[in-house]
């Protein structure tokens, strides 16, 4: 049950383009597609002005924003020769590779994006963020005190730092970058959502502040609310957690640990085994595959007398996952049981 948050993060520093330009497919009140008229509009200028390196540019960012590399890098190369001394466009096609899997050739492009505007803070952050995915974490924190030295107030900066400081260990210089991150945007949902589960870990009630600040920007945040659930949970606040969990279930139907947890509330904590069963059978319905979830229910069926339907749910957590330490147990203590009888 615990937390899925370096995944989350790392997904967000990859995926940094979606902030730029958010140009996927879209309708409007009238059921028009708004990507159509955007691409439209972008032939056009492009028709009526060949040699403006600008919307060259732009089409190249609406591309890749849909997956098609291969005309987003060739509007790049377009906008680059009409315009080879602007930084922003070797940015894009520092984008361009990342997404393509060529780390290399986004660096030597956020290089070439330095050498013209060594102030760029917008490549200087890229670079950074790319050399902490490549796990050059000198070379992250030197591109990020670079950053600093243009602009102290740069949250993005302070929380790449931070992230590169917690996977090498750091966690109380992360901590006061992640920090100084939202001091300086108090809407900077990631940092806010990293602080909370950092202190959710020591069961610190600061957890809970944080995580309320990433949902007040986010309020239906999967990632924010579970985390919130997970310290109730944790923190004995059995009541406040069933309720996240329930809001949950309802918001994100497809979501199966929002059900287990009740369960396991009320099977471990709260000791109402027949209470635990029907949450652990509706998450078996959104994950049929869901083997812990057989398990447990299975031993809330134990607990509850039901030895025969216990059974068959170790049975079918052993048909999903063969050897199921867990599971063995179980039906070894039922075959006990039943000598006993």
């Amino acid at each position: 049950m615990r937390r899925y948050l370096t995944l989350f993060v790392l997904f967000s520093l990859l995926l940094w383009t979606g902030c730029r330009n958010d140009t996927g497919k879209k309708q409007n009140a009238e059921g028009i597609d708004t990507s159509m008229v955007k691409i439209e509009e972008l032939n056009q200028k492009i028709a009526n002005n060949a040699s403006d390196p600008a919307p060259y540019n732009a089409r190249a960012v609406f591309y890749l924003s849909n997956h098609q590399f291969d005309k987003a890098l060739q509007d790049i190369k377009k906008a680059i020769s009409l315009d080879p001394k602007k930084s922003v466009y070797y940015i894009t096609l520092s984008d361009i590779y990342l997404l393509m899997g060529q780390p290399q050739n986004s660096r030597d492009a956020l290089f070439k994006a330095t050498s013209i505007n060594p102030k760029d803070k917008d490549a200087l952050l890229k670079l950074a963020k790319l050399y902490l995915i490549i796990k050059d974490y000198s070379k992250c924190y030197e591109t990020v005190h670079q950053i600093l030295s243009l602009d102290n107030t740069v949250a993005s900066a302070y929380f790449t730092r931070a992230i590169g400081l917690l996977e090498q260990g750091d966690t109380n210089r992360a901590v006061t970058d992640l920090m100084q991150a939202v001091d300086n945007n108090q809407n900077y949902y990631e940092a806010y959502v990293q602080l909370g589960d950092l202190y959710s870990m020591k069961k610190d009630p600061l957890a809970e502040a944080y995580l309320k600040n990433a949902l007040r920007i986010r309020p239906q945040s999967r990632e924010a609310n579970y985390m919130l659930g997970m310290y109730y949970q944790e923190t004995a606040q059995y009541e406040k957690a069933i309720t996240i969990y329930q809001n949950l279930s309802k918001t994100d139907s497809a979501f199966r640990e929002a059900s287990y947890n009740i369960g396991y509330i009320y099977l471990v904590y709260l000791k109402d085994f027949k209470k635990a069963i029907p949450f652990f059978t509706e998450s078996l319905t959104k994950d049929p595959g869901y083997y812990q979830a057989y398990f447990n229910r299975g031993y809330a069926y134990e607990l509850s007398g039901d030895y025969k339907k216990a059974a068959e749910d170790y049975q079918k957590a052993l048909k999903i996952k063969v050897n199921y330490d867990k599971a063995v147990e179980g039906l070894n203590r039922l075959d006990k049981k039943k000598i006993r009888q």
